[in-house]
């Protein structure tokens, strides 16, 4: 396959998670500004800023930071490249370019998405919960195409990497904004209910917490989850199994032997210490040292996948 092609098929579906990934951000922020009582409801608000790193895109229209101004720059600003509709442009971009590699229900449920999509601005969005719930739902129905239609080819390796890089990626940042969180409920034997909800509910694990421990919500469990669980589909142990079961498919590639053994090397050695990592170990060194350095093991495999795959530049 042409490093060209594999690079867009990677970003299509990196930049299609992405958006989902926002809207349940969104969502969740949503939800918390109708509940001032939770100490998490303002720091909320600045989560899906500091996770994409629009921050200072946002402070520089210098505007105040509320719920409505949150979701029209997050979800409706196509001046904004981490916008919502902006990912779900560069995915039907991207889609576009490869459509001789896709089958024809994966392009129509991508480019349906952005026709809808990219009338809203114009239109408004009336309730907003229904457009997190059409854009979880539009990524729902191309993950479905992709997996019930699409040949199990390096096509299918390379999208299925691009989904499980950024879905790490975005369940490490958040884990890393609310790291914060793990540090007081060490000293706060009632660490706040709605703040612990709001992370879990953002990666869609509040009910896999319940059913795995079937207890109140506790700092150390949440990070065990989220990390550490291979049952729970956005846990870092979860998607680095299929990165590297995906990546040790691929053939080829443009870097040559050794850059694709590098890559499948650090993707397997990242697989093995989620695998066999254990949480008390991660506390100890704390979670935000820790985070810190698995995302920076994390983007040396970006660079390693890039290099000995994907098309330079």
């Amino acid at each position: 396959m042409l490093s060209r092609t594999a690079a867009q098929l990677y970003w299509m579906s990196r930049y299609l998670e992405r958006a989902e990934n926002l809207v349940r951000m969104l969502d969740v922020t949503h939800s918390l500004s109708l509940l001032p009582q939770s100490r998490g409801a303002g720091i909320e608000l600045n989560a899906p800023l500091v996770v994409t790193g629009s921050l200072q895109a946002f402070e520089a229209k210098q505007v105040p930071l509320d719920v409505e101004r949150l979701f029209d720059f997050m979800a409706l600003d196509l001046d904004n490249p981490s916008s919502v509709l902006s990912c779900i442009k560069a995915a039907r971009e991207n889609a576009h370019a490869v459509r001789g590699q896709i089958t024809a229900e994966m392009w129509e449920a991508i480019n349906a998405t952005w026709l809808e999509g990219r009338t809203l601005p114009a239109r408004g969005v009336p309730n907003v919960s229904s457009f997190f719930d059409w854009v979880k739902e539009r990524s729902h129905l191309f993950r479905g195409a992709t997996h019930g239609t699409l040949q199990r080819n390096d096509a299918f390796c390379f999208i299925r990497l691009g989904i499980f890089i950024e879905r790490a990626d975005n369940t490490a940042r958040l884990l890393d904004v609310k790291s914060h969180l793990v540090a007081e409920a060490a000293e706060d034997s009632a660490p706040d209910f709605y703040a612990w909800s709001a992370l879990l509910r953002s990666l869609s694990a509040f009910e896999a917490y319940h059913a795995a421990y079937r207890d109140s919500l506790d700092a150390r469990r949440v990070t065990e989850l989220l990390i550490l669980r291979p049952d729970v589909p956005r846990s870092l142990r979860a998607c680095y199994a299929e990165i590297w079961s995906n990546l040790a498919e691929v053939r080829g590639g443009q870097g040559g032997e050794d850059a694709g053994r590098i890559a499948k090397q650090l993707a397997g050695q990242l697989a093995i210490s989620l695998e066999y990592g254990a949480v008390d170990e991660i506390l100890a060194e704390g979670l935000h040292e820790w985070l810190t350095g698995f995302l920076m093991r994390s983007a040396e495999l970006g660079e390693a996948i890039h290099t000995a795959y994907l098309e330079a530049g």
